[in-house]
């Protein structure tokens, strides 16, 4: 039994040390030098007479036990043991008939000339193996034949006798001690060479010679019965030594085999990481210790086109480094390297490639390329399913990101906002001060209107980093939802003195002067979509014990200090309990209004009407919506308008408007009057771009005339300069819709709108009329307005007419029409018909009487 070259590192990817690659060379000396002195030893030995009737001389018996030497070494099986090859081979048989064919002195030195043949021989036409290593595996054998000979020549004289159980048991004591030699010897050289532990080598190697030390005894036992008896008998023994190899070879295969499984199974169940180096590392690994490789090279190919190589040697250790996305050409084979490559593939995608590097004294065979390619699948597949991982990892947690975030501003969003809050205030103690800023930008619709949503949105991004910038690390800062913004404040700190001795001075101060603060640091003009704008903000501010209220409640509080800053035309306000009810109650009336919406009986319309100074005609009727509240009572626009403008109801509530008035002006069309009605829009109204094709299905599903309808809006409005506003009122013009500028005389370029938009009436505001008496900047302002409509040919209707000096001091100025108590008081629709046929009637006769309707409102 010899010990193999080295095939690669040791069992666990690590190389042994420097002093252990060395100490073979040592062993190797040692041995050597114990081999030599047994030689010389054996032969210093008295020679055995040999027979004079000896057919065989000297010279032919040693000849004999040297060839038979060498001759069961070239007979040789090989099984692996770590990361080595152990050689095993008929040794015993050839010990215990080489003893019996020449004396045991000499047998030492015929085992060193067959062994060295033998291998030499090996070394040549198979191994390829250096001089070292003949020389080495030669003494080796030498020193166990020494041993195992002075072990049995104490007991029995072997040379030429006839077995007997004595020197049977001899010679199984000496085939015992050759092999504990041999298996000792070999396993301390694999230990050195490896760096293994040398007890589970002894234990290896010994099961795997076991069952043929016992057949090479009893076959050296029979040959020597058999030359003793008649030496025709040997001619039996080919078939049986035959047969015994071969039942040899299958054994150690067998093993070989189940032992290659099970090192494939552990290196494929190492392979079972989450992540790519893990993977590629345990790849490279496994097809060491799995091929005896001298290196593996493990190629990795990302999803993204990356590459990335793995690379193990012999040192054991693994580097890896990035290659270029697209590989180089493979060098063509020169013949010389002893390399496999495997392309690792999951069905059409290309994950990797595998390379295997054996040295050269092994030539890997069909069960290497089978096993390459069953282990190339395994660890295709395992970087396959790291990159799925990795992907997956990437993936859950960006769900998880945008789960908590805000997509556009990267801000946490209002389900964090919450969560992350009411967690920090459950941190606080229940006293512990905190304050919420909520805020909300001003006319950010009509940004999204006018520049296009991809301008709102890169104005909340400006204004998120800024907010982010002003932001400080202990508060949390989160968008709402549409242009709101949540700041928390959980470090306020008591500015001042409390006026009461032995209570802390209330926060707030300093929570205000934080969002003034935010508010002029957000007001610096910022280019959006090529438009320097300046962002305008309406802010919240509500401060509380962290005990006393979640963020629940605390949004709420500041979103009612929100509003209440936006109708107070501040940009900052405080909340205030006092105004918390009317805010409450604002949310239950816009859901109240749904129910009145869906009614048709709630909504009523009461209705003005008009009149010419000069004739007492009807010059139109405006119609003005009252609420008939089940539980209220009746309310008028100022308790119901404002909160309808400021939610989502505007644009059903001016089409149930629009389609009320157009039902009344049809009804009478039906009794001859033919008298223009007028509508109030909201401001917002105009901003929405399908208002005119509402107004048009409207228009034909009543029958009535375009230009029967006025719509009235407010001088403010038309003074904007929106691009959405022009279209609407254009496309409303188109369908020959009249429009009227009512409260006319209050804006601060009110000449200015009219060269840019068409109108067919102004609506001189109440406020003048009313002080056109004792005013004369009013009175000028009605002359002006009065003089304005007569050049451009408009109607000017004067509001607000209560008394009979107001009546004729505007027919004085020329004023064509008005409207207001003086002449009627709105009124039930059921009533409009009989009014407007008595003016049509009186007018005839140029007398107009001041009317009061009954049951009006």
């Amino acid at each position: 039994m010899t010990s193999g070259r080295q095939t690669g590192g040791s069992v666990d990817g690590t190389a042994a040390s420097g002093s252990a690659r060395r100490q073979p060379v040592v062993l190797t000396v040692a041995v050597l030098g114990l081999a030599l002195a047994a030689i010389l030893a054996g032969l210093a030995l008295p020679t055995v007479a040999l027979p004079p009737d000896d057919p065989l001389p000297p010279l032919a018996r040693f000849g004999a036990a040297a060839g038979l030497a060498a001759l069961a070494h070239l007979a040789r099986l090989r099984f692996r043991v770590g990361s080595g090859i152990v050689n095993v081979s008929w040794g015993e048989a050839a010990f215990v008939i080489g003893l019996y064919l020449a004396p045991a002195g000499w047998l030492p030195a015929a085992v060193f000339l067959g062994g060295a043949l033998a291998w030499g021989l090996l070394s040549v036409f198979s191994e390829r193996r250096g001089v070292l290593d003949v020389v080495y595996n030669a003494a080796l054998l030498t020193v166990a034949v020494a041993v195992a000979t002075s072990v049995v020549v104490p007991l029995s004289r072997p040379f030429d006798a006839a077995p007997t159980p004595v020197l049977a048991g001899a010679l199984v004591l000496g085939s015992l001690a050759y092999l504990l030699v041999t298996v000792g010897l070999t396993a301390l050289t694999l230990s050195l060479r490896h760096g293994l532990p040398l007890g589970p080598l002894l234990l290896r190697t010994v099961r795997g010679k076991l069952l043929m030390f016992v057949g090479n005894v009893l076959v050296g036992l029979v040959t020597v019965t058999m030359l003793g008896l008649d030496p025709r008998w040997l001619l039996l023994l080919p078939p049986a030594l035959w047969l015994l190899q071969q039942t040899y070879s299958h054994r150690l295969r067998a093993d070989d085999e189940r032992r290659t499984w099970r090192a494939f199974a552990e290196a494929t169940r190492a392979l079972n990481q989450l992540d790519e180096r893990s993977v590629a590392t345990a790849g490279v690994g496994g097809a060491r210790t799995l091929f005896r490789a001298e290196s593996v090279e493990v190629d990795v190919v990302r999803p993204d086109g990356r590459r990335r190589r793995y690379r193990g040697d012999a040192t054991g250790e693994v580097t890896e480094r990035d290659l270029p996305p697209h590989p180089e050409p493979a060098p063509e084979p020169d013949g010389t390297e002893n390399e496999l490559s495997r392309s690792l593939m999951v069905g059409a995608a290309h994950v990797g490639e595998l390379r295997v590097r054996f040295p050269r004294t092994a030539q890997p065979g069909e069960r290497e390329h089978d096993a390459l390619s069953a282990f190339g699948d395994a660890l295709g597949a395992a970087l396959h399913d790291a990159a799925t991982h990795q992907e997956l990892r990437i993936v859950t947690a960006r769900s998880s990101y945008e789960a908590v975030h805000d997509p556009l501003t990267n801000l946490v969003n209002r389900a964090a906002m919450l969560s992350k809050g009411d967690h920090a205030l459950h941190q606080l103690g229940h006293d512990h001060p905190v304050a919420l800023l909520l805020l909300d930008l001003n006319h950010f619709k009509e940004v999204n209107d006018t520049l296009g949503h991809a301008a709102g949105d890169e104005l909340l991004q400006i204004t998120a980093a800024r907010l982010g910038a002003l932001a400080r690390p202990d508060e949390l800062l989160g968008r709402l939802g549409g242009d709101e913004f949540a700041l928390l404040m959980t470090s306020v700190p008591v500015l001042g003195e409390s006026a009461v001795p032995g209570e802390r001075p209330p926060p707030l101060p300093h929570a205000l002067r934080r969002a003034r603060e935010i508010v002029d640091r957000l007001a610096a003009p910022a280019e959006v979509a090529g438009v320097r704008m300046s962002v305008e903000v309406s802010v919240g501010v509500v401060v509380a014990g962290a005990g006393t209220a979640d963020m629940t409640e605390l949004l709420r509080r500041a979103d009612i200090a929100m509003y209440q800053a936006k109708e107070g035309g501040g940009s900052v306000a405080a909340y205030d309990s006092a105004r918390d009810a009317a805010s409450t109650d604002q949310l239950a009336l816009l859901a109240e209004l749904r129910e009145a919406l869906d009614a048709d009986d709630q909504l009523v319309l009461a209705l003005q009407p008009a009149v010419d100074l000069a004739t007492g005609a009807p010059t139109g009727v405006e119609a003005l919506i009252r609420w008939h509240h089940p539980r209220r009572g009746w309310l008028t626009p100022a308790d119901f308008v404002r909160p309808i403008e400021g939610s989502e109801l505007l644009g059903s509530f001016t089409r149930y408007v629009v389609d009320k008035a157009l039902a009344v002006a049809a009804e009478w069309a039906r009794h001859g009057l033919d008298v223009p009605i007028s509508i109030n829009l909201s401001a917002r109204s105009l901003l929405d771009p399908r208002l005119p094709a509402e107004v048009a299905e409207s228009l034909r599903r009543h029958h009535v005339p375009a230009d029967r309808l006025v719509l009235e809006i407010t001088e403010t409005v038309v003074m904007s300069e929106l691009e959405v506003i022009d279209e609407v009122l254009a496309a409303l013009r188109s369908l020959g819709v009249q429009l009227a500028v009512d409260d006319f005389g209050t804006g601060f370029s009110s000449l200015t709108f009219l060269t840019r938009i068409a109108v067919d009436e102004l609506k001189v505001d109440r406020s003048f009329v009313m002080r056109m008496a004792d005013s004369p900047e009013a009175a000028a302002i009605v002359r002006t307005t009065v003089d304005l409509g007569r050049e451009l040919g408009l109607r000017v209707v004067a509001e607000g007419v209560e008394t009979a000096d107001q009546r004729a001091a505007l027919a004085e100025l020329g004023c064509t029409a008005a409207q207001g108590y003086h002449f009627f008081k709105p009124m039930p629709s059921d009533k409009i018909v009989t009014v407007l046929s008595a003016l049509s009637n009186s007018a005839q006769s140029a007398r107009i009487l001041p009317l009061r309707a009954d049951g009006v409102s």
